[in-house]
């Protein structure tokens, strides 16, 4: 299944914007805070069909009783944002994979 982030938050109502328009470090304190799990990853990471991109090393949370991960995306001209959006278990255990920690 091919999944790309950005038509998801485009076409889908299921996720939450935790944080928008705000700095890539602030995104990233909000998922080290607020994630029961935090894996952090390389950027450039491909998660979720998007390559991740921030300041290394960069922290996705996973909710595995939410079913959720939380990432911070980035969006030229808008800034970052935190999002939380359902996935499966198979590509949180990706991201546990790629993990760097």
């Amino acid at each position: 299944m091919m999944f790309c982030l950005d038509t998801y938050l485009r076409e889908s109502e299921n996720y939450e914007i935790h944080m928008s328009r705000a700095g890539f470090k602030d995104c990233a304190r909000f998922i080290e805070e607020n994630a029961p799990e935090v894996v952090h990853v390389k950027p450039g990471e491909k998660i979720v069909g998007a390559r991740i991109i921030g300041i290394p090393p960069v922290p996705i949370g996973i909710n595995d009783e939410k079913g959720t991960i939380m990432l911070p995306y980035t969006k030229p001209c808008y800034g970052s944002a935190t999002v939380e959006i359902p996935v499966p278990i198979e590509e949180r255990e990706k991201i546990r994979a790629v993990g760097i920690d």
